[in-house]
């Protein structure tokens, strides 16, 4: 398995806890790396546009867009990683990866007249759909941890397999055949987040 460095995310923190649970996990920008991985682990945080900026410009662009539409290998995006698997956010105007079509929205809490602080930071429970292939052994209130400002918001409703809720019910875990997307962070998550990343690495 290989943990994507094209200059953002908490790399060293997934590595860490992929290694307690006794999976072999390599940080890596080497494009001869990625040819031959079996998954692959798209992290991010921060801005939108710098994200998909510095992912276009990393030496592997193009390989991962052929392991993950053309060899089906599992990829997994973690945080600003999952919103890049959509079509574009509402942080930018960078065109997202296009991989499951809908885009990241914005927490807006002014129609129900709630004050809520953005961004969202802490722990919230997801609701897993029964077709969600990373929920394997993860009990009904499993709480993961979260910081972030915009949502997914799938075009086809059966990409969405897990929501949550802050002010509204949203999307928090994205699907589409060998893609997948969190906006949580597993690595974070302690006992729940171990078992999301067991499940991945068992697929």
């Amino acid at each position: 398995m290989v943990i994507l460095n094209y200059g953002i995310g908490n790399l060293n923190s997934i590595k860490n806890m992929l290694h307690r649970l006794g999976v072999s996990a390599s940080i890596t920008s080497n494009p001869d790396e990625i040819v031959n991985a079996d998954k692959i682990i798209l992290p991010g945080v921060g801005h939108f546009d710098y994200g998909m900026k510095m992912l276009k410009q990393s030496a592997f662009f193009e390989i991962l867009n052929q392991k993950a539409t053309i060899e089906k290998v599992p990829v997994l995006g973690i945080c600003l990683g999952s919103q890049m698997l959509l079509d574009k956010s509402q942080e930018g105007t960078e065109n997202g990866l296009g991989w499951i079509k809908g885009e990241s929205k914005k927490f807006d809490f002014t129609p129900n007249n709630l004050n809520l602080t953005i961004p969202n930071m802490g722990w919230n429970e997801v609701e897993f759909s029964k077709n969600c292939a990373l929920s394997k052994n993860l009990p009904d209130n499993s709480r993961f941890y979260f910081v972030h400002s915009y949502y997914m918001n799938c075009e086809n409703s059966e990409n969405s397999v897990g929501t949550t809720n802050y002010g509204i019910k949203y999307t928090c875990a994205i699907q589409k055949e060998n893609i997948f997307g969190v906006q949580f962070h597993p690595e974070k998550s302690h006992k729940f987040g171990m078992q999301f990343l067991k499940n991945f690495a068992e697929l």
